[in-house]
């Protein structure tokens, strides 16, 4: 692993992600009436939980206002979810604030255009394998596994080993 992203890493207090492309495979299912269903992965919660574990909370940023995403984020324990959001690049000043950090010591997963202008303002950009061409440019991380495939949980098992090593908590 290259040391850039080894120094980023030690950095990181806590953990930024997008929903769909990344929580999700982006898929949407419908029911008759209309209902929104999604699919999350079960091994990415347990990241959720893993990262809290070690004082690394988990906020979910997204455009979508769904209340399938603050069901799951309660179940998983994701400490904050900011939904409805247009310009994610914005929320950075609020989370620095609230949790008293750095910009450059959030952690962000996105994949989509949407998610490039934050991508660029925080300290760790990842995005998943299949991630646009546009967000694997700037990503500091490019994950092996696809959005809704374990991409968070591969980004938060990252985040574990560079600052806890073999001292996990699980």
């Amino acid at each position: 692993m290259a040391s850039k992203i080894i120094t980023k890493c030690k950095k990181i207090k806590v953990l930024l992600t997008d929903v769909d492309g990344v929580l999700t495979d982006g898929g949407m299912y419908y029911s008759s009436k209309g209902d929104v269903m999604k699919k999350f992965y079960a091994r990415d919660g347990m990241g959720v939980n893993i990262l809290r574990r070690h004082k690394i909370p988990t906020i979910i940023v997204t455009k979508e206002k769904n209340p399938i995403i603050r069901k799951w984020a309660k179940k998983m324990n994701v400490y904050l979810v900011l939904d409805g959001i247009i310009k994610k690049e914005k929320v950075v000043n609020k989370i620095s604030e609230k949790l008293m950090v750095k910009p450059n010591e959030i952690a962000f997963i996105g994949d989509d255009v949407n998610d490039l202008e934050l991508m660029k303002v925080i300290g760790l950009a990842t995005t998943p394998f299949d991630g646009i061409k546009e967000a694997i440019k700037i990503s500091d991380y490019h994950c092996k596994s696809k959005g809704g495939k374990g991409a968070f949980r591969e980004v938060a098992d990252l985040l574990i080993s560079v600052k806890f090593g073999t001292k996990k908590l699980y």
